[in-house]
């Protein structure tokens, strides 16, 4: 028998970092005898595997709009007996709130971009997740700060790092499936296909590059896709959409440039994973990412269509220049919290909320 109190992990519809850092958690957790449940949607389960790395998993549908009272009922039954609740996101805080669950620690993980009423409709979920939240945990100093202004009480920066795969084949066998030359640059970017990853100046940049030869590929899905290959099309930018890829630690090691052309980010995990793989990463000056990157990626300003096209046209023009900066981009990984630091961090956490020696 476990000597932890259970806990249950809330989480949104996810494809990306929200996702895996939780897959994070929840084998972390496990191996620390800590009883885990985790409570989202089906396809969360199924994509990230929490039921298969041995958590309990209850649906609750949470993907719709912030204020969802049915999922909050199906929340308040799922989480029965869990002595507390950790929420990921701003969905399913708000969801975890309205479902009066306590205690409740909150990571936040994005900001919030919406415009216009949908704007003063998540600052409403925001202010209400800060309040009423036991314990905030915030991806980045930028979020942390935030949700101070909102009115949150205990808020405390936690890093999410990650645990970087190993490639399973060489750069030639990669290359070679996706169809480039050794010979020609591969520029490649890892991304949610979302308009707050800024794909769009991505190609835009890409139709430039004339002369180049490079090409360029896009890991990833979301509700952009059929914008972005429309855009492809209509100007012939060397891009190709490659869908959700299970194999990113083989298109690390067989890209020339990583690049990363956000409008926000705190901890981008595909930062992360481009600098520890040793790859050459342009990035934007946003959120997180100055603090996270140090001087061991090229920065430029986001939606700049002309700065973002210089620094790939620079790199991928100068191998020396490459290299130093991804050995800067080592250097600048060797300073951040491993993924067992994560964990360890939630883990004291909960045993602080909980009264629980370590």
């Amino acid at each position: 028998m476990s000597t932890h109190p259970s806990v249950s992990l809330v989480l949104g519809t996810s494809t990306g970092g929200v996702g895996a850092h939780v897959a994070s958690l929840v084998r972390g957790l496990l191996a620390d005898d800590w009883p885990v449940t985790v409570c989202g949607p089906h396809a969360t389960d199924k994509l990230f595997g929490f039921s298969r790395a041995g958590a309990v998993f209850r649906p609750v549908q949470i993907a719709g709009a912030v204020g969802d009272l049915p999922a909050a009922i199906t929340l308040r039954r799922a989480c029965g007996g869990a002595a507390l609740v950790h929420a990921h996101g701003l969905r399913a805080a708000t969801v975890a709130v309205l479902a009066g669950t306590r205690p409740l620690v909150v990571t936040w993980h994005n900001a919030m971009l919406a415009t216009g009423p949908r704007r003063a409709l998540l600052t409403a979920g925001e202010r209400l997740v800060a309040r009423r939240a036991t314990l905030t945990l915030a991806a980045s100093g930028d979020l942390a700060d935030r949700v101070r202004q909102l009115g949150g009480r205990d808020v405390r920066v936690a890093p999410v790092a990650i645990a970087l795969a190993e490639p399973t084949r060489s750069p030639e066998q990669t290359r070679a499936e996706l169809g480039i030359d050794t010979g020609r640059p591969l520029v490649l970017s890892i991304a949610r296909l979302h308009p707050q990853k800024g794909l769009d100046v991505l190609v835009d940049a890409a139709a430039r590059w004339t002369g180049l030869q490079a090409q360029v590929v896009i890991a990833g899905e979301g509700p952009l896709h059929a914008e972005l290959a429309a855009r492809v099309a209509a100007s012939r930018a060397p891009v190709r959409l490659l869908g959700r890829r299970t194999d990113v630690a083989d298109l690390l090691a067989a890209a020339d440039l990583v690049v990363l052309p956000s409008r926000w980010e705190a901890r981008s995990l595909a930062a992360q994973e481009a600098l520890y793989a040793g790859r050459a990463l342009v990035a934007t000056a946003v959120g997180g990412l100055p603090e996270l990157l140090g001087d061991g990626a090229r920065l430029v300003r986001p939606d700049d269509v002309d700065a973002l096209e210089v620094a790939v046209r620079e790199l991928l023009a100068d191998p020396d220049g490459r290299a130093a900066l991804a050995a800067r981009g080592r250097q600048q990984a060797a300073r951040w919290p491993k993924e067992t630091d994560t964990i360890a961090q939630v883990a004291a956490v909960y045993r602080e909320l909980l009264g629980v020696a370590p």
